[in-house]
């Protein structure tokens, strides 16, 4: 498209200079010649005066003398003898160039007129005499005076045809760049994405539609680059949400008791939860999957936590763990999917029974407000020395059989809703995991981290 656009704009540009260029020169020719038989017309005028006094020669010599200063030779004077004065003779003044016929014509017209004679041209003036007969003055007019300044016209011409046309091709090539270059980069930005490289982005310059289509392509990038992040993060939270019946095969497996069948289960369970690790942390990414729920959606929370905690109190039981569930008596509607809400309440009681020792005591309670429901899970545990590297993406803490998602999921449903997750300190004296799950109503007040009217039910 660049040589193209330069082939376009050099033959109209050339077209252009050829169309004013000739006829200007053709005009400059003429204006020469013109200029070079006036200086003519001018020097035989001068003889008129002396003709119309006297036809003397020494007369007519002075005055053709004094005429031709500087271009002595060109000018010549014919007289004809005087029929009204016996024995008079021509008078014959200067070289006669002029063919015989051509002064005989001119006397018949008594017209100016131009002959051309070897090495240039000649201007033939009549000039009427007081004896009733017609004078020839005769100038010579050289071709290099009738060319004169016509070849350095010419040449200035040429020259500035040249340059326009140089001018046109190099603006016509920086507008062919300007245009070529965004629509190459957008072609490598378009090989690149094909080839994966999810990275490749367009400079957003050029002419219009160029900086459209480049807006259009980096879109179009960011969201294949969404759309594989999200499903990235969809495997990694099926893979994660595998963790649950691990555990619990995995702390039934360690009371198997010794033997051969037994040291196979738990062999495998293992092997398992490797295998489910590196899926979640090969699926691993930064950016967020989970979306606001849409209009009508959601579940009971009080009916998840009651059927989650009977899930837990089983293996709880066998842990002697003291269990406590306050808050759920009555329901109480989220916009959170449940089968989301049963992933985010399984990782928070997961979270309990994988990093407490045996014995620990834990509790759930739920609070509900006008703006948000609040979800507390406590336990007596050792707690968390740092709680902001905890809710990290994909921070494990270096705790053997944590990927580091399951604080992750609890983030982002709650932050789907408008809400928020926090960890401190329990009453019980170990970890509490603080979980705002918002309703829609009211916006959370961020800075604080606290939604007023639902903390007013929750413990501090």
């Amino acid at each position: 498209m660049r040589w193209a656009l330069v082939k376009v704009c050099l033959a109209v540009t050339v077209m252009v200079v050829v169309a004013f260029a000739v006829p200007l020169g053709l005009v400059i020719k003429e204006m020469a010649r013109d200029r070079a038989f006036s200086n003519a017309e001018r020097q035989a005028a001068a003889i008129g005066p002396t003709l119309s006094i006297t036809t003397g020669r020494d007369a007519l010599e002075r005055a053709v003398a004094s005429t031709q200063s500087g271009a002595e030779g060109r000018m010549a004077v014919h007289v004809p003898a005087d029929p009204a004065v016996p024995g008079s003779a021509p008078v014959e003044i200067g070289r006669q160039r002029a063919a015989d016929e051509d002064l005989e014509t001119t006397r018949k017209v008594i017209k100016a007129s131009i002959s051309d004679v070897s090495g240039g041209s000649t201007l033939l003036q009549p000039t009427a005499l007081s004896s009733g007969q017609i004078a020839i003055v005769e100038v010579f007019v050289p071709e290099a005076e009738v060319t004169n300044g016509v070849a350095t016209a010419w040449l200035v011409l040429a020259g500035v045809g040249i340059g326009l046309i140089i001018g046109s091709v190099a603006v016509a090539d920086r507008l062919g760049v300007r245009m070529v270059r965004p629509a190459q980069r957008l072609a490598g930005a378009a090989q690149d994405l094909g080839e994966g490289k999810l990275g490749a982005r367009v400079p957003e310059e050029g002419p219009t539609e160029l900086r459209q289509a480049a807006t259009a392509f980096n879109s179009m990038a960011d969201q294949v680059v969404q759309l594989l992040a999200n499903e990235r993060e969809l495997a990694a939270d099926l893979s994660h949400r595998l963790r649950t019946p691990l555990t619990v095969l995995r702390l039934n497996a360690a009371s198997l008791g010794d033997g051969p069948a037994a040291d196979q289960t738990r062999a495998a369970v293992e092997q398992l939860e490797r295998e489910v690790d590196t899926i979640i942390r090969t699926a691993r990414e930064a950016k967020p999957k989970t979306q606001p729920a849409g209009p009508g959606a959601g579940c009971d929370a009080c009916e998840v936590i009651r059927e989650r905690m009977e899930f837990w109190s089983a293996l709880a039981e066998d842990q002697g763990r003291e269990v406590r569930l306050a808050g759920v008596d009555r329901p109480v509607r989220i916009p959170v999917a449940r089968a989301d809400l049963v992933a985010v309440v399984d990782a928070l009681l997961g979270n309990v029974f994988r990093h407490t020792p045996e014995g620990t005591a834990f509790s759930v309670d739920v609070h509900n407000g006008e703006d948000a429901v609040i979800v507390l899970v406590s336990d007596a545990g050792p707690g968390i020395s740092d709680p902001r590297a905890a809710l990290a993406r994909g921070n494990s803490g270096g705790r053997p059989g944590s990927t580091g998602l399951g604080l992750d999921i609890v983030r982002r449903v709650a932050e789907s809703t408008g809400g928020d997750v926090r960890i401190g300190h329990s009453v019980l004296g170990g970890t509490e995991v603080r979980l705002w799950i918002g309703l829609g109503r009211a916006a959370p007040d961020r800075r604080g981290h606290r939604l007023r009217r639902a903390r007013r039910g929750a413990p501090a």
